[in-house]
């Protein structure tokens, strides 16, 4: 099998298994957006080791279909002559299969790797889904990394904010009120939060894979592998009832018989479907932990505030020793490059009290390597940093108390005037998004196109989304909460933690985004109001200052005010007179 590429072994199963084709997402069994290695299915059978993504493999054909951030970065990555690449949303697999795929075509699917909305709209299509009884990558992928055995450790009430008691009781109280007698918890933010723990299964998601039932009564029964148990001291332990992972399916059937089960139809495995009907009934519902997760506590809000003044100290002691070192390195002929300032900026935020671990994956991309939304730095794409284009930053870090999440892009000298013209836009998208006042209740879609209207104006537009819920040590983008296109049908109110973080992208050429965490905060009665928690210099060198209005100048003033009179005292010595300077007032 070594000698045979993974698309090709995959075909000669799907031949020996009587199947047409398969279809292969970039999931796990927890639809986690970020995967273990053990995971990456997608990643080795295509190459593409983006966050978001579905391949569809025939005899004849292989597809590959991923959103707007990845468009550039699966084209790089991929083999074109043997994968034709798609976009996910607009024209996405159950479309491309009822136009092109005849009756009775037998495809293969892992019910783990499929939510219950998904096989409802593949089920539409007139092909034939067959689900797996084992996956075939067991077999095929012979130097699969080993599964995750991160330990689990205990979030002390002092950082969550309130007792994993107090939580249970108010979801089963949700529960009795829909006449339901269990809540599957398949998502491992949500089992997390709900027992104040925190894992270590995958990069920068400090969450535990297993999965959870909670009763009427408030008990959980905790479906977790006991080598992940180590570090989690007992009196937390024996609060639970704990099983291996592997026995929640068939606990699922045990208790079925004439119970209701509450499911999330957007996250839980098809095969938890499959396993409870048609012993019992289902409750379909968003799981409530996750709406009850997004509204945080005064003490994880205090926490967000704390954390970021660590982490602006951090981003003001690296940015100055850019701006130093940049043309040093350049004039020498030695410039410096994209992994060398992302491990200097890694260095500097290890020096801060509380640092875990980044929060995902730094973006360090340069010239034309930023046209890639969720680009990562190797050896061989590495690209130097130098005065004439503009540098793109994306990071974050998990503190004891927090996470944080900021993007800020930089030039050392002139850019093109159309690439000032552009970051002029998104700058003012991103002042009009941090400026309103919108009533309580307001959704993600209702706002989103605030921030896209000045490119709207030249004729631009970005492929994502312009904003993001952010978890308490949790992940980086938390649901229910989304600022995009998309409908997202969930009321933003106090106490909601979001980005803001509009950009432009031109291919083969340069990437703008600006991006600060916020607190929605009320206003006044009725009304919120986003308020900066990320406290981070905005490069104004590159700003066409005659295109701002009064108000915008007046706000960057005084966040740049607040930035300056909170940081000075937390910063390197030699950073403080960079830090005076690039927050000095607006001048025109």
């Amino acid at each position: 099998m070594s000698s045979t590429s993974p698309l090709s072994a995959l075909r000669h199963w799907l031949e020996a298994s009587h199947l047409d084709g398969m279809i292969v997402p970039r999931a796990d069994a927890w639809q986690s957006e970020y995967c273990a290695p053990y995971d990456e299915k997608l990643a080795w059978l295509t190459g593409f080791d983006g966050s978001a993504g579905v391949a569809l493999v025939l005899k004849d054909k292989a597809l590959l279909f991923v959103d707007g951030r990845y468009q550039v970065q699966a084209r790089v990555q991929v083999n074109l002559d043997e994968i034709e690449i798609h976009h996910l949303h607009n024209e996405p697999l159950a479309d491309w299969l009822t136009a092109n795929v005849e009756a009775g075509t037998r495809i293969g699917f892992d019910p783990m790797l499929m939510t219950n909305t998904e096989f409802t709209q593949l089920s539409a299509t007139q092909c034939a889904l067959v689900p797996l009884n084992a996956s075939p990558f067991d077999a095929l992928w012979t130097d699969r990394p080993a599964a995750p055995a991160g330990l689990i450790r205990e979030m002390p009430v002092a950082i969550s904010g309130e007792s994993s008691e107090d939580k249970r009781q108010r979801v089963a109280a949700v529960l009795a009120a829909n006449h339901a007698d269990y809540l599957a918890v398949t998502l491992p933010d949500n089992i997390a939060w709900l027992l104040n723990v925190r894992g270590a299964d995958i990069p920068y998601c400090p969450v535990p894979l297993s999965f959870a039932l909670l009763g009427r009564d408030g008990h959980v029964e905790w479906f977790v592998n006991d080598n992940k148990l180590g570090a989690l001291p007992e009196y937390v332990r024996s609060a639970f009832t704990i099983a291996p992972q592997k026995a929640f399916f068939e606990r699922c059937q045990q208790i079925a018989e004439g119970k209701r089960v509450m499911v999330d139809a957007d996250s839980a495995p098809v095969a938890l479907r499959f396993a409870i009907e048609p012993r019992g009934e289902i409750v379909w519902r968003t799981d409530p932990i996750t709406l009850m997760k997004a509204t945080k506590n005064p003490v994880e809000l205090a926490g967000y505030r704390d954390c970021h003044y660590q982490d602006g100290a951090a981003w003001v002691n690296f940015l100055a020793w850019l701006s130093r070192e940049v043309p040093l390195r350049e004039a020498a002929g030695n410039p410096l490059t994209e992994l060398e300032v992302q491990a200097q900026q890694l260095a500097f935020r290890k020096q801060q009290p509380g640092f875990i671990e980044q929060s995902f994956a730094t973006i360090s991309a340069s010239s034309s390597n930023a046209a890639m939304c969720h680009y990562h730095s190797s050896e061989a794409s590495n690209k130097p940093i130098g005065h004439d284009h503009f540098y793109l930053n994306d990071s974050g870090v998990q503190y004891a108390n927090g996470t944080t999440d900021a993007t800020r892009t930089l030039a050392w000298g002139k850019v093109a005037p159309e690439q000032r013209l552009h970051y002029t836009a998104v700058l003012r998208g991103f002042l009009s998004l941090i400026t309103l006042q919108f009533p309580s209740g307001t959704q993600g879609h209702q706002l989103d196109a605030f921030a896209r209207r000045p490119l709207w104006e030249m004729g631009l537009d970005y492929d994502h989304g312009t904003g993001h819920g952010v978890g308490h040590q949790l992940l980086i983008h938390e649901n229910p909460h989304r600022i995009a296109k998309k409908v997202n049908p969930w009321p933003l109110v106090a106490g909601n933690i979001m980005t803001i973080e509009p950009g432009y992208y031109l291919g083969d050429s340069h990437g703008i985004r600006i991006e600060n965490q916020v607190e929605v905060v009320e206003s006044r009665p009725g009304f919120c109001r986003f308020e900066s928690l990320t406290l981070i210099p905005i490069d104004l060198s590159q700003v066409e200052l005659e295109l701002l209005s009064e108000q915008e100048k007046q706000w960057l003033d005084a966040y740049h005010q607040q930035v300056r009179e909170a940081l000075s005292p937390l910063v390197n010595g030699d950073a403080r007179s960079w830090l005076e300077e690039a927050t000095a007032p607006v001048r025109v």
